[in-house]
């Protein structure tokens, strides 16, 4: 029998490799960029064009290379980096695994101009498919030059699985924005078809985050700075009222390498625990310096994953000089006196109650609604502390001697059985569009009665029992739908606003927003660029006129925003995109009080949808209980 085995020639085994380690445009990116911090630059420029898939170009003022380095570099397993295996615990460079240039070789058309600064003439590569095209001396700058172009032009499979340019160019930004991060003393700039997207002069790391981000991000941040004999912590957290809904913005690196670790994350999320709504992400800029004998980098090809030699140590530092940082700066949860006195309440049920004699009160007298306040304390926090209390123990003095009020409330009914009885079918709901399932029943209108569950939930009755529905859910549904008829005709009334607002984007950002200029205007926004990364809104779509989003048209923008590039990835139309976005954004919040009428309209919009089981984030809309059902819980 034959032998089967055999060695892959060169070329193949770069495209194997290449498959591993370039995955997309932003992984060109961030080797390049690495490359160029590795060999001493101090101005790293970044030109782009089509979101990476025309050209992606590094100029560096680095060292350069000789004639001999810069043929060798596109090799495998060339490096510069290490020397020996022992190197591997001692590594402080980006890239040292020399799989980078040989990958993007194989897989694109590079051509290097490199030149040392003690030379006179520099060396100029042309290869394409691993193969050396043209090797000349040539005239260039002392530094290097890297252009990568056509990227996966001999490998169409890969290139036909690329994402759209938005998509590709959101995640080139999201590299260049780590390693320019992560060499703040460094000067960066990206430009992206012809047009300069960031200017990064060389500063500190609060003046890189806010030329980053955005000027509004200065105010934001809360520095971080802790000191061990095992590490060292720096950087910037955010103040927890600008947690944000999505992630996005948060940032490790150990010893200058950006990394991704949930283990950290959940160190950080820790110190900020009580601070935050649940599934709210703050900002996180933080650096870890350790020796580099106590991790691995060595674990995964694009080096974002590392190993500590003891992670509950690091754990630890980490959680509480986050802890520290914010309770430095007097981020502490504030008292909840409605909750305090809802707990007080059911803790003393059935007995009178009066108030502290400490406690600062407001008297009454008949014929009057409020007393007189108290004298003033001089102190803005005995102030507000004081408006509390008088509403916490506001009509005491109604209160009889045995602890009794005057007047009774109002008793709250439930649902009896009498109730809940089937109503005639000629007063049952229209069938159109009826869910075809048996199990949804739709709510009756005989002598309709809902009730609403702690701001979330309203409870109503059908033939068969009752329904929960999901009040956020609900009106995502019934909002998304309403958006993507919208979008997909003509332009949406727009309620101008009484004074523009000036609405001032990341630099990120600002590209994607002008791309969905036209669907946010055909969806009743009136805005229009002003500036490099600011709008002016003249208008909103006229039905947000009342709502409460609309309060804070920046931050409705922003969490647009935020929601569009959550569903980014989604093979899906920009539309729908859009809407998804717009609906999440617009919906009603959980917590938000209805009133009965506002209820049963959310009701009857929902079962006028076509899709009325799940928001279009997948979450159902609401649950159905039936009396069979209720009957076996209560005697089994």
């Amino acid at each position: 029998m034959a032998d089967l085995i055999q060695l892959l020639p060169d070329a193949i085994a770069n495209q194997i490799a290449a498959g591993e380690v370039i995955q997309r445009p932003a992984s060109v990116v961030k080797e390049l960029l690495e490359n160029a911090i590795d060999a001493g630059a101090t101005h790293i420029r970044l030109i782009v064009k089509e979101a990476g898939k025309q050209l992606i170009q590094v100029v560096d003022d680095g060292c350069g290379m000789s004639e001999t380095d810069a043929r060798l570099c596109f090799e495998r397993h060339a490096t510069s980096k290490i020397r020996s295996a022992e190197d591997l615990f001692h590594i402080r460079t980006m890239g040292f695994r020399g799989e980078a240039l040989a990958s993007i070789a194989a897989i694109a058309q590079v051509e290097l101009r490199t030149r040392l600064h003690d030379a006179d003439t520099g060396t100029r590569i042309v290869i394409e498919g691993s193969e050396v095209k043209v090797q000349e001396p040539c005239v260039c700058p002392a530094g290097t030059s890297m252009a990568v172009k056509n990227l996966f032009f001999n490998v169409p499979a890969r290139r036909k699985f690329l994402k759209s340019n938005a998509v590709e160019m959101r995640h080139i930004i999201d590299e260049f924005q780590r390693v320019a991060l992560a060499h703040p003393e460094l000067f960066f700039s990206l430009t992206h078809n012809g047009q300069e997207l960031f200017h990064l002069p060389k500063g500190n790391l609060r003046q890189r985050i806010v030329h980053l981000m955005g000027k509004n991000y200065n105010e934001r941040l809360v520095p971080v700075s802790e000191e061990t004999e095992v590490l060292r912590i720096s950087g910037f957290v955010g103040k927890p009222e600008f947690a944000r809904k999505t992630r996005g913005e948060q940032f490790f690196f150990v010893n200058g390498r950006f990394i991704k670790s949930a283990y950290l994350h959940h160190a950080v999320m820790s110190a900020y625990q009580d601070l935050i709504p649940e599934e709210s992400w703050p900002l996180y800029v933080i650096f870890l310096e350790m020796d580099p004998a106590r991790i691995d980098v060595n674990v995964h090809p694009t080096k974002q994953e590392i190993k500590f030699e003891d992670e509950r140590l690091v754990y630890n530092y980490l959680r509480v000089a986050v802890r520290h940082a914010l309770g430095q700066h007097s981020i502490t949860p504030t008292l909840d006196f409605e909750q305090e006195a809802s707990l007080a309440a059911h803790k003393n049920f059935g007995q009178p109650t009066r108030p502290p004699e400490s406690a600062p009160r407001t008297v009454r007298s008949s014929g009057s609604s409020r007393g007189e306040p108290a004298p003033r304390t001089g102190s803005a926090l005995q102030q507000i502390n004081l408006r509390h209390w008088e509403k916490l123990f506001e009509g005491l003095d109604e209160f009889d001697e045995e602890g009794s009020s005057s007047a009774a409330p109002e008793s709250i009914v439930l649902p009896s059985a009498a109730n809940t009885e089937p109503a005639p079918e000629a007063d049952a709901r229209p069938a159109a569009p009826t869910p075809t399932d048996d199990a949804v029943a739709m709510p009756l209108e005989h002598e309709q009665r809902v009730w609403q569950m702690h701001g979330r939930y309203i409870v109503t009755p059908i033939k068969s029992g009752f329904m929960l529905i999901d009040q956020q859910a609900a009106s995502e549904r019934i909002r998304y739908e309403r958006y993507l008829q919208r979008l997909g005709q003509q332009q949406t009334a727009t309620q101008r606003l009484l004074f523009p607002v000036t609405w001032h984007t990341a630099p990120a950002d600002a590209a994607l927003v002008e791309e969905l200029l036209p669907h946010l205007q055909q969806a009743g926004f009136d805005l229009a660029p002003f500036g490099k990364d600011t709008f002016i809104v003249h208008g909103l779509p006229a039905e947000l006129t009342d709502h409460p989003a609309a309060r804070d048209v920046g931050a409705l923008l922003d969490s647009l925003l935020e929601q569009y590039r959550q569903h980014q990835e989604l093979e899906v139309q920009l539309h729908e995109r859009l809407a998804r976005a717009l609906a999440r954004s617009t919906a009603l919040p959980a917590g938000r009080t209805l009133s009965e009428e506002e209820m049963q309209q959310l009701i009857d919009q929902l079962f006028a949808c076509s899709m009325p089981y799940k928001s279009p984030s997948g979450r159902r809309c609401f649950l159905t209980f039936h009396f069979d059902e209720l009957e076996r819980r209560f005697t089994g």
